[in-house]
Order: C-alpha cells, then structure tokens, then sequence
C-alpha cells in the first residue's frame, strides 16, 4: 500500500499527474495582481489541535502572571529600556553587563539555528505569539461569533444588514478590548506591573501621553490580529525564509507523503486503489480548507508553513472516514519519506551542538563570575605624583563604579598588595541600587612600597567585611637609586 509499482507510477506521470509548480512563484495570500487574498481557514480538530491548545493555554497563562512573580523581590522577567534595568528570573543585569547579553543573543541565535536545523519551524506551529494569540484567542472568538470558514464567507460577501453589523462590532470590539489586555501585559514586562497598576489607579489626566501610547500600541495589536494576521508569518518574519538556509532532507517538517499519497484520485467505495494506479491522497482537499496560512502542504514544504499542524489533523480524519492508514501528513523529514531512512543525529547538527554547547559554557561562566559591582580606577592623566610632608608618595585617581545590585550598597576602598591608604576626595561611594558612582581619591605609599618607577596596585572594593571586587591600577613614583 506505502509503495506504488514502478509501472503504475510511469502510466500516472503519462496520464498527466505532473506536479503543478506554479505555486513557487508567489505567496498564496497575494493574487497575481498583488491585491490579498483573505484566508478562511476551516476550524481544525483532532489530538495534535487539542494538544496544542492546552500547551497555548499554558503559555498564555505563564504570559499573564508572569509580571505579578517576584524572586527575591524582582520580577521573574522585566526588559526596561528607559532605564536600561533588565531582570530575568529575579536577576537585575545592566548595560555593563552587555558583554554577557552579546553571548546570550549569540546562544540564542545558535540554538535557534540547531532547533530549526533539527525539528523545523516546531516553534512557530506550539509557541510562537503570534501562532498562539491568533489561533488560540482571536480565531476561536471569530469562529464563535460568525460561525465556520464558509458561514465567514457568506456573511463577508453578504450585504450589510443589522445581523452583520452587529457580530462585526461585537467581534471588533472584543478584539480591540483583548488587545488593550495585551498591551498592558505588554508593558508590564518593560516598566514593571507595580508602575502599570500604579497609573491604572490614578487619574488619566496624569497619564495623556502614556494612555495614547499605549492606545497606539494595542492598535498595532489589533490591526494585527483582526487584518494582518498571516501576513505577519509569511511578509514581515524573517524566519520562514531562513528554511531556505537551515532546512536540509533531514530536517523534520510537516510533510505530505507523496510516495504513498500520488498519484491522486478521489474515493470510491470498494475501489482497489493500487490497481485503478491512485495513492492514497482522495483529492479532498481538506488538508488546504484548514490551513492558516492557505497553501496546499502536498505541494511541499514552503515558506508559509508555520507547522501549526491542522493539516496533520484533516487528513487523518479523513483517512479514517474512508478506511485507510493515518499518517499521510505528518511530522517527518523528506530523507524519511523518499528514501525511507529514520531520523539521525547528522553532522551538521553535531557541529551546531558542539558550538552552542561552548556558547552555553561561556554564558554560565559570565554569569557566575559577575560580581555585584563594576568599577574602574583609573590615574588622572597629566597629573605627576605628589611629596606628603611625611615623606609618602600620592596619586589622585578618578573613580567610577557601578552598583550592579537593587539594593543600596555602601562602599569602601582598601589596597590589597601593599600597605598604604586610600583618601576618598569629598562625595562618598555609596550608591543605591543600579547607581553609577563617581569619586576620586589619592592612593597613598610610602617609598619602602615601591617597586620601581610604576607599582601595581590592588585595590579591593568593599560594602562592610565582603570583598566585592578587586581592581588592578598603576601607581607612579619616584625612580628609586638602583632601580630600573
């Protein structure tokens, strides 16, 4: 049944079951005037939908609490650009610590290679917002209020009557009052949900230029779910044209089984599908009613595809109406489907592997070296050293440290390798929480610590007895009779 005869393969092709290629030359939302075609996809059903609803459920319950949790006091995530204050999971990073942000994108960007090298778009399909929010969300109130794809197209072809203007301005709505949500959500993960609450609360004469932005912001939201929509996917992402790039023969996709599904023809009850020379595709079409993006999966994979598996499902309930095997459509690589070879971990994935791992090591150790503080000491340029009347040798140094913590940090100054003091010059280093401090100060020795005409210097930067950081700098003195 999988494996068609060689003969009747040749007599299919010479009946004319050639494959229409013609879909490769534009996106199948835009017609060959380059005006959109709306997309009415059937509502799916079936496991893979039942299972991707509840792992898109979970998802957006974590999105939604997710502001509201706090580790040691932070939030579990918050990217604030206006105060350049990032936390992830309870840790607060700064713009000092962009060299461990420029390893984590490198990471990120690497697994993301590996994963799609791997296992295709599976993100795009099970996690990604804009998958989530319009399948889970948008689509299931629009299939609530207008019914079904073909009730959708009698009522949008129809001519507006009461009835329709009343399931458009309820649905439009519910879908701006949805999105205002979501922008809220939104911005709780750049300002804080405390700071959100906190303007919910006061009056919105205090608040014109947030409200309007953020009006302007849940209409980005909306205009993208209620219009946009797949064109987000297949125009705006660049991640559907990477496939090009990062697919191969091994990679696993959402694929039609063309080897056991061509060439096709539509059922017949009691009919022997080998002899008549059919596969197993019964021409049904349902594959393409479902599919959100409105491409035709049999076609094969294209940059459309956001693996959302609908298809999988039409078709395998098709399958078992007409008592043939599921599993036409299905998560495997193209290797597996015409060659017959089992997934393997191959060389390509091996090397992506190999490098995220180093990447993953190099990012674990940043992040466990960082300390609470970051400071810089450095000798005033121009300035020579200085005789105390006591006979010490001074330098004068400018100072600058940054307090990496939320909490307020008092700092003192200590030198580590040799004996001598440290004078801060007036303002004090105690900083509050993400502060930047400036300071000078002279580090002062006695010539007995001297090793030459520079002496390395340790200084250690302490908050109480707790050694925070040790910074190396150069002291400048007098040449010493027999030194070099």
């Amino acid at each position: 049944m999988n494996e068609q005869p060689e003969h009747i393969k040749r007599d299919a092709a010479a009946k004319g079951h050639v494959r229409d290629e013609s879909y490769r030359d534009a996106i199948s939302t835009v017609d060959k005037q380059g005006k959109r075609v709306w997309v009415y996809p059937k509502k799916p059903a079936g496991k893979f939908t039942r299972w991707r609803q509840w792992f898109g459920y979970s998802l957006l319950v974590l999105l939604f609490v997710g502001p509201f949790i706090r580790i040691s006091g932070e939030p579990l995530l918050m990217i604030n650009l206006v105060e350049r204050r990032f936390v992830f999971f309870g840790q607060v990073f700064w713009p000092q610590d962009f060299l461990i942000f420029v390893v984590g994108i490198i990471t990120f960007i690497i697994f993301v290679a590996l994963f799609t090298v791997a296992f295709g778009r599976l993100f795009c399909g099970w996690a990604c917002p804009q998958t989530v929010f319009m399948e889970m969300v948008f689509r299931r109130i629009e299939y609530a209020i207008e019914g079904d794809w073909k009730q959708q197209k009698a009522l949008n072809k129809g001519p507006m009557t009461n009835r329709k203007l009343a399931k458009k301005t309820l649905k439009h709505a519910i879908f701006f009052g949805i999105s205002f949500l979501i922008g809220n959500i939104f911005l709780m993960y750049i300002i804080g949900s405390d700071e959100v609450l906190r303007i919910i609360r006061e009056p919105a004469a205090q608040h014109w230029g947030g409200l309007a932005a953020m009006t302007i912001f849940s209409g980005a939201f909306y205009g993208n779910f209620a219009f946009f929509r797949e064109q987000a996917c297949t125009t705006v992402c660049p991640y559907g044209r990477l496939q090009g790039v990062l697919l191969d023969r091994k990679s696993i996709v959402i694929a039609y089984d063309h080897v056991r599904g061509e060439a096709r023809g539509l059922f017949r009850k009691g009919e022997d599908r080998t002899e008549a020379g059919k596969g197993d595709c019964i021409s049904c079409s349902a594959c393409v009613h479902v599919c959100p993006t409105g491409i035709d999966i049999r076609n094969g994979t294209q940059l459309e595809c956001v693996n959302c598996t609908a298809c999988i499902d039409a078709c395998d309930h098709m399958m078992t109406s007409v008592g043939l095997p599921t599993g036409l459509i299905r998560y495997a690589s193209e290797e597996e489907i015409a060659d017959k070879k089992p997934f393997v971990f191959n060389t390509r994935m091996k090397a992506y592997s190999v490098v995220l791992l180093g990447f993953i090591t190099a990012l674990t150790m940043l992040i466990v070296m960082r300390t609470d503080t970051d400071t810089t000491i450095l000798r005033t340029p121009g300035m020579l050293y200085q005789t105390r009347p006591d006979g010490r040798i001074s330098n004068l140094y400018a100072i600058k440290t940054v307090n990496k913590t939320p909490n307020d940090l008092p700092l003192r100054l200590e030198l580590l390798n040799v004996k001598g003091d440290v004078e801060l010059v007036g303002r004090t280093l105690d900083l509050k929480g993400g502060a930047l401090g400036r300071s000078e100060a002279f580090i002062i020795l006695g010539t007995d610590q001297l090793t030459g005409m520079k002496t390395k210097v340790v200084v250690g930067i302490f908050s109480g007895d707790e050694l925070l950081e040790e910074v190396s700098t150069t002291f400048v003195g007098p040449i010493k009779p027999g030194s070099k």
